[in-house]
């Protein structure tokens, strides 16, 4: 069993202006990509080699955009305290994706 590349809790999740979840997930494991709602619920899932992920001028530190299936989706990350910011959960999972075969951009 491989390990688990990138996890995140208390993700908030947008689709277009929709928020989906305030507390959701973001995993990368086992070479897919799965946006979780804070009760577990897939909300979509994809082979990393399919997903597109990166951070745009308009998206601040803590933010990413994903486009899993053809869906854009806005990953907004709780901050770390007491971390560098080289640690910043949207850097690692940006990485993460990229380390796994994703695309970035």
């Amino acid at each position: 069993m491989q390990e688990l590349e990138f996890s995140e809790t208390g993700v908030r999740i947008d689709r277009w202006a929709r928020s989906l979840t305030r507390a959701g997930q973001v995993t990368v494991k086992d070479g897919r990509v799965a946006l979780l709602t804070s009760y577990g619920v897939e909300i979509d899932s994809a082979p990393v080699g399919t997903v597109s992920a990166g951070r745009p001028w308009f998206a601040g530190e803590n933010a990413t955009v994903a486009r899993v299936n053809g869906t854009r989706y806005r990953l907004t990350m709780p901050r770390q305290r007491g971390k560098p910011d080289d640690a910043a959960p949207a850097h690692r999972f940006l990485e993460a994706v990229r380390r796994a075969g994703g695309g970035t951009g």
